[in-house]
């Protein structure tokens, strides 16, 4: 009987283990409407390098354990992940929109995928989150790169740091 019962409860877990991986993910979740009425955050991106490649904000429960956690986790427990990326403009300071499930607390991340390989470099591409936290070596807490959004879009401001010697820095 305790066999049977413990296959019961994997069934569920094997099917939400089968998202299958896609830069995608999250995304249609995450795209603002014109006009934007609902719970949402709208990114002013501050201190761009240049004006190559593209920029991805994402959108993550505002906790340590699954911050910047990988999507598929996230998407397959039912939790918060949104994912917006645009090549990053010609000219002008970019802003951003991702659409959240409701007000409430999330951590946030801006990667400026300078060489657009979808992947984060520190050599290469700048990282900035919600609350611009000092950078240093190891991943920042999610308690300091959390904003709070309300019941419409919230405006917040994120400044990308780039490698500067040997940390990571603002220009």
């Amino acid at each position: 009987m305790f066999k049977l019962m413990a296959s019961v409860a994997i069934v569920p877990l094997l099917a939400a283990a089968a998202v299958t991986s896609s830069p995608d993910l999250g995304k249609a979740e995450a795209r603002c409407r014109s006009g934007e009425s609902g719970p949402a955050f709208l990114v002013e991106v501050k201190g761009l390098k240049d004006r190559s490649g593209r920029l991805k904000l994402e959108v993550y429960p505002a906790n340590d354990d699954d911050f910047l956690a990988d999507d598929n986790v996230l998407v397959s427990a039912g939790k918060t992940f949104r994912r917006v990326e645009i090549d990053t403009p010609s000219s002008g300071t970019p802003t951003m929109c991702v659409r959240l499930p409701g007000p409430g607390r999330y951590a946030v991340s801006l990667l400026h995928d300078r060489d657009s390989n979808r992947k984060f470099g520190w050599r290469v591409d700048g990282i900035g989150f919600a609350g611009n936290p000092k950078l240093g070596w190891s991943k920042p807490k999610s308690s300091t790169t959390s904003a709070t959004a309300g019941n419409s879009p919230t405006r917040i401001a994120i400044v990308l740091n780039y490698r500067r010697g040997l940390g990571m820095k603002p220009l």
